[in-house]
């Protein structure tokens, strides 16, 4: 009996590294790109530093260099992306139908989106929370002064709901305003129609750079009301998609945190001796087949995008137009909230 239970763990040893190391099927929706040549990526209508397009077409963000992360990954070329602009009520549906391969769009992971919507939540690029701004004449300091006050506010959104629940909770009575476009609710607030207007803070810091006529005249609240981890999904049913977009994400922030860079990641792939650089490069070890990719998928992401430190600095960081501090999402190291699985 003792023997054969050896020879029965022996043999699911085996079995497992036999697993471990056996390349990934590419999955339905990485076969589907393949022929089409480029992803489809859903992302905001027009958020600067996230997703917005330029006079030329030209879609630039933190949304939008992950997808074109992910299809240097893929595809080989960061420029195979169609980008599709999608409201608030568009985005979920948009997934759901196969409309788009992946939602890059500043969309909070909830609990309701994640078990409700079949989609799968991958990894966080932004850790958020929502805020109000108001107009510097108006004098208000602190969102505990706005009570009984008009709000602006978009339709279809976490931020509606959190503004409910914060007004009942501090006894506010604010009143909303709603509108299903983003631009309109923004276009209500400049014109006066409310005293506030509420979205993440990011997007507050976007907005005002973007259509207020003075940005110094309308002030950001201090007060974070919510909590509003952002981040890409994906479809259910098609788990190797969804490992290959989750892991593009963990691979960018890695590579911050390892020194791997957009200048250097083929230099450090050449001549590094650290193991962990060595495997995210392929240098020695090949995770890209565990994906369906082949050794020089993170490699190539790193050449089209820099790691997730550049993408925030470049978009949205202290020298970008928005000037937002890393803060929260910096690595974890610095004090952030930046973690990223293990690349091995």
């Amino acid at each position: 009996m003792k023997s054969t239970t050896l020879k029965l763990a022996a043999i699911g040893l085996a079995a497992a590294a036999t697993l471990a190391s056996a390349p990934a099927f590419a999955g339905k929706t990485l076969d589907a790109i393949k022929a089409r040549g480029q992803i489809v990526c859903g992302v905001n209508t027009g958020l600067a530093g996230f997703s917005a397009a330029d006079s030329n077409g030209k879609w630039t963000g933190l949304d939008v260099d992950i997808c074109r992360a992910v299809a240097a990954a893929t595809l080989g070329d960061p420029e195979k992306v169609k980008y599709v602009p999608l409201n608030a009520q568009q985005r979920f549906t948009a997934l759901q139908s196969g409309e788009v391969d992946v939602l890059s769009r500043n969309t909070t992971f909830t609990l309701n989106r994640d078990a409700s919507l079949g989609l799968h939540m991958t990894a966080v690029t932004y850790y958020d929370g929502q805020g109000f701004m108001v107009p510097v004449k108006s004098k208000i300091k602190s969102a505990k002064q706005l009570k009984g006050q008009t709000v602006c506010v978009q339709s279809g959104t976490t931020t509606e709901k959190n503004m409910t629940d914060y007004s009942k909770a501090n006894g506010l009575n604010l009143k909303p305003v709603v509108f299903e476009k983003v631009e309109a609710a923004t276009g209500a607030y400049f014109s006066g129609r409310c005293v506030a207007y509420t979205t993440d803070a990011s997007g507050l810091a976007s907005v005002r750079n973007k259509e207020a006529k003075d940005p110094a005249e309308h002030m950001i609240l201090p007060e974070l009301i919510s909590k509003e981890p952002l981040g890409p999904m994906v479809r259910r049913g098609d788990d190797e998609w969804f490992a290959i977009v989750k892991w593009v994400i963990y691979g960018l922030v890695e590579a911050e945190e390892y020194g791997l860079t957009q200048a250097n990641v083929l230099a450090e792939k050449a001549k590094s001796t650290d193991p962990v650089v060595q495997r995210i490069t392929g240098a020695t070890e090949d995770t890209g087949k565990l994906l369906g990719l082949d050794r020089d998928w993170m490699v190539r992401a790193l050449q089209a995008t820099g790691n997730y430190g550049e993408i925030f600095e470049r978009n949205v960081g202290p020298k970008s137009a928005l000037a937002l501090p890393r803060a929260l999402n910096n690595q974890w190291k610095n004090g952030g909230l930046m973690y990223a699985y293990p690349v091995r």
